[in-house]
């Protein structure tokens, strides 16, 4: 995959995760999310959505990575159907296995193989795992400047290699500014995520996605170590589930109501 000298070219990288609503389950010792289905990573819309108002705005292209099995495909192809240019799926038998540090390697060892990326977009977390760890740590393994939680991209000067942002806080809002390329992870508070188009649908259909094996970026023994980032479960069990019952006060007015709850609250020793 080839680009332009001086072409804006921007990536996303995307997680293929279980629905919002889906519940854990423990069967046997084996952990799953049941029959649930499998989306884009609902904070990973922004990050989508962000990057194609950039294109939009200046030009260029955008490329989506996503790790995972073959079924990873699917989160492309709705990136794909939202506007993005490329897929790229990185798939390995090991991967399940991943913590954040090694996905971040892997991730970043990819990076550095496409032609001039200018901007990384990352949701701010992934809803499975929740960590929040990639983004930043993507940034730190490629040495380029990183930015959290961002809420508003004020200013991109192609140009003189510059990037403003609005990073949102629970202090506030912080404004920021360091040098492109740069890495960068997004709230929802940053747009309104564009839904795929028909057309969209119809290119994403037809798309062929650049497949990625640790084998060709020459990682294979270097990240497969138990010692170096594989997460092996000894045992897992589901937590016994608690029944709880619940008391209904009644009165004729909310302040005998709540004078009741404070005697009750007194009793159990609550307060």
């Amino acid at each position: 995959m080839s680009f332009e000298e001086g072409e804006l070219h921007n990536l996303v990288c995307i997680k293929h995760t279980p629905d919002s609503a889906a519940k854990m389950l423990v069967e046997n010792g084996v952990v799953s999310w049941g029959d649930a289905p499998m989306v884009v990573n609902p904070w990973d819309e922004y990050a989508i959505e962000e990057a194609l108002s950039v294109r939009d705005k200046f030009g260029g292209s955008v490329t989506v990575l996503t790790m995972g099995p073959e079924s990873a495909k699917e989160a492309l192809k709705t990136a794909i159907a939202m506007g993005c240019d490329h897929g790229i799926l990185i798939s390995d038998a090991s991967i399940a296995s991943y913590d954040a540090r090694i996905t971040s390697i892997v991730i970043s060892k990819v990076i550095a193989t496409l032609d001039n990326v200018q901007i990384v977009f990352f949701g701010k977390q992934a809803i499975d795992g929740d960590t929040g760890l990639v983004p930043m740590s993507v940034a730190y393994a490629l040495g380029w400047p990183g930015f959290s939680y961002v809420a508003e991209l004020s200013e991109i000067d192609i140009e003189n290699q510059h990037i403003s942002v609005v990073r949102l806080l629970e202090e506030g809002r912080q404004s920021c500014s360091g040098k492109i390329p740069a890495v960068i992870s997004v709230v929802k508070e940053i747009n309104e995520p564009r839904y795929p188009s028909f057309v969209g649908i119809r290119k994403a259909s037809k798309a062929e996605m650049q497949v990625i094996t640790l084998d060709d970026l020459g990682l294979g023994d270097q990240i497969s170590s138990d010692y170096n980032g594989s997460l092996n479960w000894s045992e897992i069990q589901e937590l016994s589930r608690k029944s709880t019952d619940a008391e209904l006060l009644e009165g004729s007015d909310m302040h005998s109501i709540a004078s009741e709850l404070v005697e009750k609250l007194i009793e159990d020793k609550v307060i």
